[in-house]
């Protein structure tokens, strides 16, 4: 019998008891606990990438990148080419943020972990948002924030090559709301490593402001710390987690494997 058990007071889910995971009860649950949680965890699965590919098609139409469904999340360069563009992933980030319609949700199995580090950190806008104090609610009503790959890029590269800057700004940029309300009636904050400045405002209030509300956002109370165990499948809305790998060795074998999921709503 499948059953939860929170993984953290705001955010977060493991289940157990899962004994056909493409069985369509099983992915309705998961799918609900998926938008009321965010994040969701079921433990010793071993999936394959079949199987992980068949649970994902359950949740929606899979992304292809470089030809695979496959991503493999690697600092090894002979696994992943773009092994060097991982690191930028140990900042804080929601993925898609210069798309139009961002993905909707990613889940990931764990096929080898490191020995030290490794792990991968959650945090919830949807909750960050709901406790604002109101003077702050209505202060960032309204705003919008430009998302750019070089400003993302900049924390990996703080002092780039004019030829890396050329190569970052041939990236889109996408501005979106700084607070994003939702078709569902919540709202969460849009904000992360991709958010270069807030439109209206000077650099220096822009970035204080952007700097500020990543703090509040990602406060302990908002967040879930995932330790990897090799067979672990975890998934999450990426839409309103932001989320970080915790810094590991490059020579680790640590290896995941990715899915994603097209989104279905573009930001306001």
């Amino acid at each position: 019998m499948i059953e939860t058990k929170a993984l953290s007071p705001h955010l977060g889910v493991e289940v157990t008891g899962v004994e056909d995971l493409l069985e369509d009860t099983t992915i309705s649950r998961c799918a609900e606990a998926l938008k009321w949680r965010g994040v969701l965890l079921v433990r010793g699965l071993h999936l394959d990438d079949e199987a992980q590919l068949a649970f994902s098609r359950k949740l929606g139409e899979v992304v292809t990148l470089g030809g695979s469904e496959i991503f493999k999340v690697s600092l090894d360069p002979s696994k992943n080419p773009a092994a060097e563009y991982l690191k930028g992933t140990f900042h804080w980030h929601l993925d898609g943020t210069t798309d139009k319609v961002p993905i909707k949700t990613t889940t990931l199995t764990a096929r080898h972990v490191a020995m030290v580090g490794g792990g991968t950190e959650f945090s919830s806008t949807y909750a960050a948002y709901e406790n604002l104090p109101e003077q702050d609610r209505k202060r960032y009503e309204g705003l919008r924030v430009v998302h750019s790959l070089e400003a993302a890029q900049r924390l990996v590269h703080p002092d780039p090559t004019e030829e890396q800057v050329a190569l970052w700004r041939r990236a889109p940029t996408h501005e979106n709301p700084l607070v994003w309300q939702r078709r569902d009636g919540r709202r969460s904050l849009v904000i992360g490593a991709t958010a270069d400045h807030i439109v209206g405002l000077e650099p220096a209030e822009s970035r204080a402001v952007l700097d500020e509300l990543l703090t509040w956002s990602t406060q302990e109370r908002f967040r879930y710390s995932h330790e990897w165990q090799v067979g672990d499948l975890v998934m999450w809305d990426n839409t309103g987690m932001l989320h970080r790998a915790l810094r590991y060795d490059p020579s680790s074998e640590r290896t995941l494997h990715r899915t994603t999921i097209f989104g279905d709503e573009a930001f306001a």
